[in-house]
């Protein structure tokens, strides 16, 4: 969506700072909200492109003000309320208030290093074929959708090639608002730097999305 969450290429936030590679928190409280996320979201109450919706669809000023692991918690509370299985004033409190809403599956800590590592599945059988094929020139559409995507901004309108076609696969756009599924076939497409940020941009440098069918038209 058009929102905070969408950065790429927007200017006045200041340079991008690495870290190292083997630095995934810097805080033991961060340790336990990636792991209350994970066990929630393995009660399937909702698909991970809800819970990425969720984090994008934070008040501007909210999402900037926050930390990355302050972002998630702060959208696993909206999935909790909306799901229904927490309420407000629990939250406020943080504590239960009353008894717990019945779930169908629990992620136990045993379980955990084989579910990670198996992971979920989202590529799909489709009865069409790929509109595009390796080598093809696309551009892609000038979208300004109000609920999720996963097309950035700074490559909307954009002319690139067909990279790599990956199959077809979940629609974000539509699981993400529990609309279905509505699978499409995903390619890797390739864009020259200059083409997406201008002749300020490195000679030689490429950029390659992922980027559905519906994203794309040919050019």
């Amino acid at each position: 969506m058009n929102g905070a969450a969408d950065l790429g290429g927007m200017m006045g936030f200041g340079p991008v700072i690495g870290e190292p590679e083997n630095e995934y928190f810097h805080a033991d409280w961060e340790r336990r909200a990636l792991a209350i996320t994970v066990a929630v979201g393995a009660l399937g109450g909702w698909s991970i492109d809800a819970s990425r919706h969720a984090r994008e669809s934070l008040p501007p000023a909210d999402y900037l003000g926050s930390t990355y692991y302050e972002i998630w918690i702060k959208a696993l509370e909206k999935l909790l309320r909306d799901a229904g299985l927490v309420e407000a004033d629990e939250l406020a409190q943080r504590r239960s208030l009353r008894p717990g809403v019945p779930v169908n599956r629990t992620l136990s800590a045993t379980a955990v290093p084989a579910v990670l590592a198996t992971g979920t599945r989202y590529d799909r059988p489709v009865d069409v074929p790929a509109r595009f094929a390796v080598g093809d020139l696309v551009r892609t559409r000038n979208m300004h959708p109000t609920g999720h995507t996963r097309l950035p901004r700074y490559a909307r309108g954009k002319v690139g090639v067909i990279e790599r076609v990956h199959g077809a696969h979940v629609l974000p756009d539509t699981n993400a608002h529990g609309a279905g599924e509505h699978p499409q076939w995903l390619y890797a497409v390739r864009f020259d730097a200059r083409e997406l940020w201008g002749d300020a941009a490195d000679a030689g440098l490429t950029i390659t999305i992922d980027a559905w069918e519906s994203y794309l038209e040919p050019t």
